[in-house]
Parts: structure tokens; sequence; C-alpha cells
């Protein structure tokens, strides 16, 4: 593949390319199993309205795709539906843009049924403004870089069956959100709080995931090597009771036919009670990526729950640096700093609420059962008195228990 990037005056930041998202690119390709054979970043005032890089800089991209034996162009800026078709056939080669190379690795990447689900909607998303004027099929969707489909591969669909097909996904991709609504009502019942790990893509989240919960979850030296969300329980250091949760990485750019189609996952991290923003500390361009993820994280509308920074790989980094200030330094390869992490974590659940040792009358005993599901009974005692409890809670439900015959022992402000 050859890579093409636009550095205009009048795109934002966001929108232009540059030799670091360049990189970031080739990364991506290399991902989604290609191989970079030429790159070229074009300078100009605006986009060209017909060929988005100027006739010229297109005829040298034709001849570099020639010269290297090249089949597919790869564009680090969004390229309308009626440049990329007029791209194709002037360099001679298939043509795409970040956005389809995304959907292409996530097309590879996803194994769980809600998966596939989810990218084969972003893909249709994608793909269905992209025959506006063809009068023909969709072209196979199986075959080569931009155009797999996970489920969907040699079939041909037109438009009706595309508009059919995405009435369907979605229809099934609801019934799978109630579920995961009832799952998150049931675990709110329990008062099981939820930590989210965040951040950006292949920065080490699933390897962290794994040191802090025991579990198994695929990792990579990859980008979005998750894609699908993974929970499971971890203790935190007084006795607290949390779910972490794994999310998919944030990336540049991320399409919004991604955000669309895995809004119940990211969900999961406008939801959650706390939020680890797991950070790369030996990537270069950390503090881009850190403001990215910041920004993602605001458009899902997660701005509530506290934010905890997490340093990564910090055993890679001088003792002296401090390349993100506040940041908590950690390396999940070696456990470093962990136990630093999770104190910080139940610091901030703790946030807000009260220690204290309960006694719970035999005569108000149905009242425990209450208590467990409005707070966190860290310990419990049976007495001749009724049953003493060491219980964590919000100020006003400590208040509720005393006023429903509970009896305050001692109390501890956090």
């Amino acid at each position: 593949a050859v890579l093409v990037g636009l550095h205009a005056s009048s795109l934002s930041q966001e929108e232009n390319a540059s030799d670091a998202t360049l990189e970031e690119l080739e990364a991506l390709l290399e991902t989604a199993g290609g191989v970079c054979v030429g790159s070229v970043l074009q300078n100009r005032e605006t986009p060209e309205a017909r060929t988005f890089i100027g006739e010229g800089k297109v005829a040298e991209v034709a001849a570099l795709v020639q010269a290297q034996g090249a089949d597919l162009v790869v564009f680090d800026n969004e390229l309308s539906p009626s440049q990329q078709r007029v791209l194709t056939e002037e360099v001679g080669a298939q043509v795409i843009d970040r956005a389809g190379l995304i959907l292409d690795i996530f097309a590879q990447r996803a194994s769980s049924r809600e998966g596939k689900l989810q990218v084969e909607l972003a893909q249709l998303n994608y793909q269905s403004t992209r025959l506006v004027g063809e009068g023909v099929a969709l072209s196979r969707l199986a075959g080569g870089i931009g155009t797999r489909g996970p489920g969907e591969s040699k079939l041909e669909i037109n438009r009706r069956r595309i508009r059919e097909r995405l009435t369907d996904l979605r229809r099934e991709l609801d019934e799978m959100e109630k579920q995961r609504t009832l799952r998150r009502q049931s675990r709110e019942k329990g008062g099981v709080p939820v930590v989210a790990l965040v951040g950006y893509t292949n920065a080490g989240k699933s390897t962290l995931f794994n040191r802090l919960t025991g579990a198994d979850v695929y990792v990579q030296d990859q980008l979005f090597a998750t894609l699908d969300s993974v929970s499971r329980p971890v203790n935190l250091p007084h006795g607290t009771k949390a779910l972490l949760v794994d999310t998919v990485g944030f990336i540049r750019k991320l399409p919004h036919e991604v955000v669309e189609a895995f809004h119940a996952t990211l969900e999961e991290a406008r939801l959650a009670d706390v939020l680890v923003l797991v950070s790369d500390g030996a990537d270069p361009q950390l503090l881009a990526r850190r403001h990215t993820v910041g920004e993602v994280l605001d458009s899902l509308g997660a701005v509530d729950a506290p934010r905890i920074d997490a340093l990564n790989k910090c055993d890679l980094l001088s003792p002296s640096a401090d390349v993100l200030p506040g940041a908590l330094p950690i390396s999940a390869a070696t456990g470093q700093g962990l136990d630093e992490l999770l104190t910080a974590v139940e610091d901030a659940l703790d946030a807000g609420t009260e220690e204290v040792s309960l006694l719970v009358p035999f005569a108000r005993y149905a009242l425990t059962d209450k208590l467990r599901r409005l707070g966190s009974v860290l310990s419990q005692e049976h007495t001749a008195e009724g049953v003493v409890l060491r219980w964590r809670a919000e100020k006003a439900n400590v208040d509720y228990a005393l006023r429903e015959g509970a009896v305050l022992l001692e109390t501890e402000r956090k």
C-alpha cells in the first residue's frame, strides 16, 4: 500500500495529516496485514474538490503505485465517496481512507456475536454512502483490506438489501443492549461499583486488566487487540469489591460509524463509577493521545465519574521522568505501582461515603438485606443483641439505616 496525507491550512488540526499521523496510519496498515511501500504528504491551502490532493499530486501517487506494484492507496484524511471513486480510477489501485482501514481491522478482530454485529453495522453504514451513483450491487465484502466483513463474505448486497440488513442488525443489537441494561441494573442493585479502563489503543489496558483480575484476555502489541468489552471482579485493598471493565481502545479520528455501532459497548465507560485513563509512558505522542482520549470521553458524555491517570510502562522510563504530571506511574508488565492504583480507585469510590459499625437488632433483621443494596458490607458478625455490620455507604443511606432502627457503634469519616 501507498499512504497519502494532506496538510491544508483550511483544515483543522484534527483533520490534517502529518508525519506523526502517517506513522500511525502505517501501524494501522500493518495491523490489517498490509505493507507500506511508500508515503506522500501533500501541503496546499485547501483540499481540491475532485481529487482532494490535486491533479499533479495524484499523478505522483499513480507513478509511485506503478513503480512499487502497490494494489492499495490509503488516505489519512477522510474522503468523500465521489473523491474515493475518482482517485481509485486515476491512481490505478483501490483507494480507501483511514476510517475504512480501521473498520477493516475491526472486522478481523471481532470475536463475540455482539462485536461482529457491531462491526457489520458500522461497515454497512460506511459503505452504503459509497454506493451513490454507481447503480450496481455492492461489491463482495471479502478479499482485501478495506473490503472485509465478518459473516458477510461473498454475498452481493444491493441498496435495498443493505437497508433491510441494517434494520435487522439494529434490532438484534437493541435486544443485546436490553440484556446489557438488565445486567447493569442487577449490578447496581447489588451495590457493585464499576471501574472502567479506558485509553488510546495499544496503551496496555488488557495487560493491566489481566494483571489486576487474573483473567486471560487476548493481549498483543497491536492496535485494537481488544474489541469486545470484558468485565471481571476485582478486590480493592480495604475490602471493597468492584467490577473492572476492559474497553475498546480509542484512536484519533475514530470513525463516527464505529462510535454509533459500538455505543452500547462504549456506554460502559460513560456509566462507570471511576475511569482509569491508561497512557503509554513510552509513547512519544503521549500528550496528544491523552488529549484525544479526553475528547472521546467528553463526546460520549463520560464527564461525571472521577478520572485517575495511570502512566503505564513506567519500567521503561527514567526515574526522573514526569511526562504526565499527576499520573500514577505503573507497570502492567511488572506489577509496579498497582497497589497504589487500586488504593486510588478505592479512595475515589469512597469519596462522600462513611464507613460505620452498626448493630441491627434481631427484631429489625430484614433491614440487613436493604443495607446490602444501599452500600458495601465489609464484615458481619452475629452477637447476642443482633447483627454487627461494618458498612460503607453514602451519608444519606447511613441516616436512613439509623431511622429504620440500626444502632450506630462507630463512625469514620472518609
